[in-house]
């Protein structure tokens, strides 16, 4: 027979396309789970860079909507009192935080305080004032997430401004 020949059905070289059809079978069950963890380490890292840039944004844009002295306006859904200014800055801040809040990510503590004000203080005119928040991510990949505590990635964003020159009585 010679190499260019056709093999018909039912003649005795059919048994090698079946071993080799199942062969690769076995290679691809022996690859398939080694693929899926090199994705799920790309998806889990890209968020260990993401997640934070996008936290640390919402700090700088909330330190810079605190430096103005403005606050938002109507009541707060929570209290049902007027927004104070400090209540105003965390709500600015969780609104520009909200990709990563979706993905996951928790903002646990957030803390406003200024050089002359002190703690819990936004502070007045020409005031420094520094914004922290502190934010956890679950991670997706249990062999990435070993290497962490409580499998979260923990940091903190911070953001030191001075306060524009507003008036006053805008620091309620």
């Amino acid at each position: 027979m010679s190499v260019f020949h056709k093999r018909e059905r039912g003649e005795a070289g059919s048994r090698e396309g079946r071993f080799f059809r199942g062969q690769s079978a076995v290679e691809f069950a022996l690859a398939l789970p080694t693929f899926l963890l090199m994705i799920f380490l790309a998806m889990d890292f890209g968020r260990l860079f993401f997640v934070p840039e996008n936290v640390q944004q919402a700090v700088l844009a909330g330190a810079r909507y605190a430096s103005t002295g403005t606050h938002q306006s109507g009541t707060n859904a929570g209290t049902g009192l007027p927004y104070t200014r400090l209540q105003s800055i965390q709500s600015y801040i969780q609104q520009q935080a909200a990709v990563p809040i979706a993905m996951g990510a928790t903002l646990s503590s957030m803390q406003v305080s200024s050089i002359i004000g002190g703690a819990g203080s936004a502070g007045g005119p020409q005031d420094i004032e520094i914004i922290s928040i502190t934010t956890t991510v679950p991670l997706m990949t249990p062999l990435v997430s070993s290497f962490f505590p409580n499998g979260k990635y923990a940091f903190t964003a911070t953001a030191t401004v001075r306060n524009e020159p507003f008036p006053p009585g805008q620091t309620k």
